[in-house]
């Protein structure tokens, strides 16, 4: 019974210093972008760089650590605004997803460059990234796959995809549970994400300075005309 309680003592303080870790790498990503460097952390926390190695034993190990935590806090901020919506209001779901990412981005602008801005040199994301990294898109299948069952989705005449593409296509589908879209409007729906994503980013990285001065209504009127371009009227 005792080493059970000194184990869990061990395993919460860890946890409290990995925590304490990321803390103090999130400000240095908010100061010095995505040029992390363990010995600059570990002496904000008072620590010899060899004691934080004792956590992280890389650089990179501290950035993947952080990108899961951006991934999944992105997918959480997008998944609560959509369960929030009726099932029935395909529309609405879609808008929530849209304006519950950006609520996220906006207040996370560091935690967001470093998922979506500049690649960090010398850094290669491990594959255990990529499932987190899908969950928005993951929801957009869903949003797409209720719509076909309610009819919304017309074959529009899109132009045909190269084999190579549709199979790519394919595989999404299959992956977001979307098997029973059809593939233009499947086509339409990966669109209306990237084209999501760069309107974030556009507005993030101040593309849109002195340009678009009403940012939400710029926003909410792109993602009501992606809506409609995907067929969630």
């Amino acid at each position: 019974m005792a080493e059970q309680k000194a184990a869990s003592l061990r395993a919460r303080v860890r946890a409290e210093m990995v925590d304490e870790i990321k803390h103090v790498a999130r400000r240095h990503l908010a100061a010095d972008g995505a040029n992390l460097s363990l010995r600059a952390v570990a002496r904000d926390l008072g620590m010899v760089s060899s004691a934080v190695y004792r956590y992280f034993a890389s650089r990179d190990d501290l950035l993947t650590a952080l990108i899961l935590d951006a991934y999944n806090a992105l997918g959480d901020a997008a998944e609560r605004a959509e369960a929030a919506v009726p099932r029935g209001d395909l529309l609405g779901r879609w808008l929530a997803v849209a304006h519950g990412l950006r609520g996220w981005v906006l207040a996370h602008p560091e935690e967001y460059a470093l998922i979506y801005g500049s690649p960090v040199p010398g850094y290669a994301a491990p594959q255990d990234t990529v499932e987190p990294s899908t969950r928005p898109v993951v929801l957009l299948g869903g949003i797409l796959a209720d719509a076909g069952r309610a009819g919304l989705l017309i074959d529009r005449g899109d132009p045909p995809l190269p084999a190579a593409l549709a199979a790519e296509v394919r595989r999404i589908a299959e992956f977001t549970a979307a098997v029973d879209v059809p593939q233009d409007a499947m086509v339409r729906g990966l669109i209306a994400w990237t084209e999501l994503f760069g309107a974030l980013s556009f507005e993030l990285f101040g593309r849109l300075n002195n340009t678009i001065l009403e940012r939400d209504a710029w926003f909410d009127h792109q993602v009501r005309a992606m809506a409609a371009y995907t067929g969630l009227r």
